[in-house]
């Protein structure tokens, strides 16, 4: 049985259809799961008994089940989420000046190998549905009371390796009858599928793309990020003008500082180079550490050298504030680590 919220709304329409009911009656039901955020058919009072048989009988809906819920010092809150099939999923929310951003985990672990990050030391058992990531979106705004403002789909996973589902998703928060979170709040992060990134391009919505670098040059980069050598740095550079043409929209580069790995004035310099005539900025990230890897985080001191080099040379660069690092939910950090085996366990017949 599938989610009610994997569909966008055209696609719940084609689906009402297929049931033999009015087009209108589709759109009632979307409004009735995002509007109003009603989580059971039966409370859908406009609608006849029988259509809300029918609608028990073929869909499900309700939020997902919270496992675990971590509150950080600084109001960060991590949940350890269970999908319907047992698999358990992470997504954070981090409360800022201008709203309430959630990471949205849009695979059920990862298999893009990056050497720092925590998230893919369970490799990709499956993708997300639509309606999985809407779902969480959904249960932490039923479990906080509160709107989500912005949304980044910067969770476990590669989102363009698991695109259709993840533009969907993108469709349904953003319809004005759906959650109607605007498209420049939201962000999509790739580690640099070119031709997803090219796809997009033409998707004509006006979302935010952001790109996991992470090195200054191919050789620090096939170290660390296993996609670089299909994709290449001047290929994706590439594939990123490509972008900033057809869209008009800047993107940002993240750049995780790796102490004596990444973080050299003269690495400053070669990033700099890389963004020379490209509509961008990077943000600079401090390093959160995982076990199992052994990097470290940049003296703060070497931090403020590279920065300063950028600014010189005349790249916009910004220091992310870091959330919930004590909860282990920030940045390359989650992976369901109180029960990863739990979760491996899940899914040893796939």
């Amino acid at each position: 049985m599938k989610s009610i919220y994997d569909y966008t709304q055209e696609q719940l329409i084609n689906e009402f259809l297929l049931l033999d009911e009015k087009k209108f009656r589709a759109t009632q039901v979307f409004e009735w799961l995002y509007r109003k955020n009603i989580q059971n058919f039966n409370e859908m009072s406009n609608l006849s008994l029988d259509l809300r048989q029918k609608l028990i009988s073929h869909f499900e809906i309700g939020p997902l089940k919270i496992i675990e819920k971590q509150i950080s010092k600084d109001g960060t809150i991590k949940y350890l989420l269970a999908l319907s099939d047992g698999g358990l999923i992470e997504t954070v929310l981090m409360i800022h000046e201008y709203g309430r951003s959630l990471c949205v985990t849009s695979q059920l672990g990862c298999n893009m190998g990056c050497l720092f990050c925590a998230s893919g030391l369970l490799k990709k058992q499956r993708d997300l549905s639509a309606g999985e990531m809407v779902n969480q979106v959904l249960t932490v705004m039923n479990d906080t009371g509160e709107r989500i403002s912005h949304v980044v789909v910067m969770g476990t996973g590669e989102p363009f390796d698991n695109y259709d589902q993840v533009m969907n998703f993108i469709h349904i928060i953003n319809h004005a009858k759906g959650l109607a979170i605007g498209a420049r709040h939201l962000t999509i992060s790739t580690c640099g599928l070119c031709d997803k990134i090219e796809k997009y391009a033409n998707e004509g919505i006006q979302t935010n793309l952001a790109i996991s670098l992470h090195a200054p040059n191919d050789e620090i980069r096939d170290q660390l990020m296993p996609i670089n050598k299909r994709f290449p740095m001047d290929d994706l550079r590439k594939s990123l003008q490509y972008y900033i043409e057809k869209t008009n929209r800047r993107i940002t580069f993240e750049y995780i500082l790796l102490k004596g790995v990444n973080d050299h004035i003269i690495h400053a310099r070669q990033l700099a180079h890389y963004m020379r005539g490209l509509n961008a900025y990077v943000n600079l990230i401090p390093y959160n550490a995982v076990d199992e890897h052994g990097y470290q985080q940049t003296d703060y001191k070497d931090v403020e050298i590279f920065k300063d080099e950028l600014l010189r040379l005349k790249i916009n660069v910004t220091l992310r504030k870091e959330h919930g690092r004590d909860i282990d939910g920030a940045c390359g950090q989650l992976r369901a680590k109180k029960v990863g085996e739990s979760v491996r366990g899940n899914h040893s017949n796939e």
